[in-house]
């Protein structure tokens, strides 16, 4: 069971065909992939990290903690000729 979690917002940037992710809750968090998926791969292990590098928690608690990922796309709606 997870005794911690983090809410991480991840928005899609069409400019550059990437996901980033930003987080009020991970001091200092920002990072991108091109998929959703790879995002989430990279935030499992991402957060931990910066929790515990930022003194957030300490090593075996960040190990525990859980990922919330808020994921918002908007795309233009097209016209039907």
């Amino acid at each position: 069971m997870l005794e911690y979690s983090y809410t991480v917002r991840a928005e899609w940037d069409a400019e550059s065909s990437t996901w980033v992710a930003t987080s009020e809750d991970v001091p200092g968090l920002v990072t991108g992939a091109d998929t959703l998926e790879e995002l989430v791969e990279k935030l499992r292990v991402l957060v931990p990290e910066m929790l515990e590098a930022n003194g957030v928690l300490p090593a075996d608690a960040a190990a525990k903690a859980g990922v919330k990922v808020i994921a918002e796309r908007v795309e233009p709606s097209r016209a039907v000729a």
